[in-house]
């Protein structure tokens, strides 16, 4: 099995890299080939993420961010649900962000996203996030380019000011291919238990597939940056992007250092009666 390390710098965009998701294998497992070692694995991680969840909560000085963003059926749903499944829901808050509401769209595009940023000791998570900015509201033309465009600056500077006031920020592109999506959908339509989340909409989407993919090239580009990386995780086998995350999510928590807090008397000293 990789190290933490190896799968962090696989898939890291580095900062000012041209990213080209067209020379990206969406089914690469970085020759991990048995299921059950990878889930083995990842239940390693899930455990290390509780006790690393702890530390930071205890600590109460910093915060993890993780931003989710993927095609439809890419997978950030299963990615939140297995990765997350050891985490204390007191100190995870998951944030979906669906079309922004009539108060929403009165204030600037990261009002919303601000309101939900984790507090201290927190790790928040986003499923979508504000990304959607520059990728769906530039491929369904929901404002001109004169608004989007600069989006990428002010989006690279709001994430540098939470990263100074103390927020780790780890942001994921499940890549899934075109095919691999066709299935999942096909399985929405078909399957009496997930037609709850069949929307013809999804249709569509399909049919811009390209402009997804060049609008989300820019994203990444643009802004992976030292203080908030982008790492674009192969998404067609799913226990490896569970892996692939868990592992890049315990290494940036590793990489704090977290210490739990000094007691201000001498715990030792106190007999209870």
């Amino acid at each position: 099995m990789k190290n933490r390390e190896s799968f962090r710098d696989a898939f890291h965009v580095k900062h000012g890299e041209a990213v080209r998701l067209a020379k990206i294998d969406p089914a690469d497992t970085c020759s991990i080939t048995r299921k059950a070692d990878a889930r083995a694995a990842l239940k390693e991680n899930i455990t290390r993420l509780a006790d690393l969840q702890y530390q930071l909560y205890a600590e109460n000085k910093r915060s993890l961010l993780i931003v989710l963003q993927a095609m439809d059926a890419g997978g950030k749903d299963g990615t939140i649900r297995h990765v997350t499944s050891g985490l204390n829901p007191q100190g995870c808050r998951v944030t979906s962000f669906k079309a922004p509401s009539d108060e929403e769209l009165d204030h600037d595009f990261l009002w919303r996203i601000h309101r939900a940023a984790p507090r201290r000791g927190e790790i928040g998570i986003f499923n979508r996030s504000h990304y959607e900015d520059v990728v769906t509201v530039r491929v369904l033309r929901l404002v001109p380019k004169g608004i989007w465009r600069p989006r990428y600056g002010h989006i690279n500077a709001f994430e540098k000011m939470l990263a100074q006031e103390g927020t780790t920020i780890l942001k994921f592109f499940l890549l899934v291919s075109k095919d691999e999506q066709r299935k999942r959908l096909q399985k929405r339509f078909e399957n009496p238990r997930k037609m709850w989340k069949a929307n013809p909409a999804d249709l569509k989407a399909r049919e811009l597939w390209d402009e997804y993919m060049t609008a989300y090239e820019d994203a990444l580009s643009r802004c992976s940056t030292r203080w908030a990386p982008w790492f674009v995780i192969p998404a067609d086998v799913k226990w490896f992007r569970d892996l692939a995350v868990s592992q890049i999510m315990v290494k940036a928590l590793e990489d704090m250092e977290l210490r739990l807090p000094t007691p201000a008397f001498e715990p030792g000293s106190v007999e209870i009666t």
